[in-house]
């Protein structure tokens, strides 16, 4: 059996509207191991969602439309399932924890009542023991008096305490891999980091790989693996988590984690911030995406749009200033130009 459990080839996610074709996702690769926790960093509208999004294909009907590249989940091709196949899969192998729970459950069934009809979808257990499943679920993702909330309807029920039930409703099937798009938004901080740790804890002993979606670098740290950075739909460093902070190869990793507030640093210090705003993605394809707000920019970067590339064992960069003889050096130096 091998190790690799997912398999992203070139995915290319389009959206078709009446003002042009966007290209949310437009060339995106990587791989997740058994048990890995891999995180997906970038600002919004840089293609996060819409990639864990395909990789389930659960795409708005009509717009969303995944072009090429491929998807390859231990061994079976995604884009070639059925419908049917497709709900054994969502759910059974791969669960997903959305970004917005008030969307994800239904306002007029009770708790209780979805989380058995999930459970009894994906496993072969009775409606009682499917509530028992349920009840335990919620009591591990911290929601206090379980059998109450279990009998409660989604709006009786707080934003956070929503995100929680979702969590738990993905835990139950114990899938082989979670999709977590920014989980702990909604949560307070003592919540956060109970809900990390049940991720952590579902890895060390179910070997359940994460694909974590998050602006938060300090949880990316805490948490993954290998982390990818994305920017207007592509990806520009695909590494370690441990090489990305030690060594980032990529200006606009550089903006991400000079962005971040510093232990100690002065109270009345303003945060350092990457100018101007994200490219229109009905526009791209020509340049680099980064080459607008990237102080590094040459002629090169303006005309044409560079290859990810390994740069060193495990570090792939897509950057023209950066080679394998020498590049950019953070903080401005430059070697071998």
């Amino acid at each position: 059996m091998s190790d690799v459990l997912l398999t992203v080839n070139d995915l290319k996610t389009y959206f078709y509207t009446a003002s042009g074709v966007s290209k949310a996702v437009d060339g995106v690769s990587f791989r997740i191991s058994r048990g890995e926790i891999m995180g997906i960093v970038g600002e919004s509208g840089s293609g996060k969602s819409v990639t864990s999004s395909s990789i389930i294909r659960l795409l708005p009907a009509g717009t969303g439309k995944i072009v090429s590249g491929s998807i390859v989940f231990d061994g079976t091709d995604v884009l070639k399932l059925g419908k049917k196949e497709l709900l054994t899969f969502r759910g059974r192998d791969v669960s997903m924890i959305f970004q917005n729970p008030m969307t994800s459950l239904s306002p007029v069934f009770k708790v209780g009542h979805q989380m058995v009809e999930m459970i009894c979808t994906h496993q072969k257990v009775s409606r009682q023991e499917a509530w028992r499943m349920g009840e335990e679920a919620l009591k591990k993702v911290g929601i206090p008096d379980a059998r109450r909330r279990m009998d409660s309807y989604p709006y009786e029920l707080s934003g956070g305490m929503c995100q929680r039930v979702i969590i738990a409703m993905s835990i139950c099937s114990n899938p082989k891999m979670i999709i977590a798009d920014e989980p702990t938004t909604a949560l307070d901080v003592t919540v956060q980091a109970q809900v990390l740790e049940l991720l952590k804890e579902m890895r060390d002993k179910n070997g359940t790989a994460v694909l974590l979606i998050t602006h938060n670098l300090g949880v990316v740290w805490q948490m993954c693996d290998s982390v990818m950075v994305m920017y207007a739909g592509k990806t520009v460093e695909y590494t370690t988590c441990g090489e990305l902070y030690h060594k980032p190869l990529h200006p606009y990793t550089w903006g991400l984690l000079d962005s971040m507030p510093k232990l100690g640093s002065d109270s009345g210090e303003e945060l350092s911030a990457i100018p101007g705003t994200p490219p229109d993605l009905r526009l791209t394809g020509t340049s680099c995406n980064f080459s607008n707000r990237c102080p590094y920019a040459v002629d090169l970067c303006k005309s044409s749009v560079p290859e990810l590339k390994e740069l060193e064992p495990g570090h792939f960069v897509a950057c023209h200033r950066q080679c394998e003889t020498g590049g950019l050096v953070r903080g401005g130096g430059k070697v071998n130009e």
